[in-house]
This record gives structure tokens, C-alpha cells and sequence, in this order.
């Protein structure tokens, strides 16, 4: 087993990281305010997506693990996104 290291974030890192969160936040609120059809709720999950990947990211270090575990999440975003697709798909055709 190897010897771990805790990751330690910085101030500037952290302050970064949350003024990202609220612009993103701000554009998921536009986005349903602006009302683009079809691709309002697509939008919407697109930026709470990329929101969910910078907080494990960063707040819960997943930049810091193992690579396996790295690409276990990202196994449960490529089944997420699938199952997103397969309603959008299932809501067209309807």
C-alpha cells in the first residue's frame, strides 16, 4: 500500500474555485430565464454538470486520487450522460 499524502488547498484556490461555482450558477439562472426552447433543460444540465465536476474536482480532491478512482467517476458520468440521452431520445419521440 503506498503512503498517501493529504492535499492541502490553498485560499486563492478556494476563492477561485467558488467565484467560479456562483458565474456558473448566474449562467444556469440566465439560461432558464432566457427561455431557448428546447435546449433550456439541456443547457441547465450541461452547466450543473461541469458545476458537479469542478466540486469533486477541487472541494472533495478528487484530483489528488488514484487514477482508477478517477475514471470510476467518470464511468458514473458516461452512464449519467447515457441515461440523459436515452430521455431526451424517449421525449422527442413521444
Amino acid at each position: 500500500m503506498k503512503n498517501h499524502t493529504h492535499a492541502v488547498s490553498t485560499d486563492r484556490a478556494n476563492w477561485t474555485v467558488l467565484l467560479i461555482l456562483l458565474l456558473l450558477t448566474t449562467l444556469s439562472v440566465l439560461a432558464i430565464k432566457l427561455q431557448v426552447g428546447a435546449f433550456t433543460v439541456a443547457l441547465a444540465l450541461l452547466l450543473a454538470s461541469v458545476k458537479v465536476t469542478i466540486v469533486l474536482t477541487y472541494f472533495m480532491h478528487l484530483k489528488f486520487e488514484q487514477t482508477i478512482l478517477r475514471v470510476m467517476v467518470g464511468g458514473v458520468f458516461l452512464l449519467f450522460a447515457i441515461v440523459i440521452g436515452i430521455t431526451f431520445i424517449d421525449y422527442l419521440f413521444r
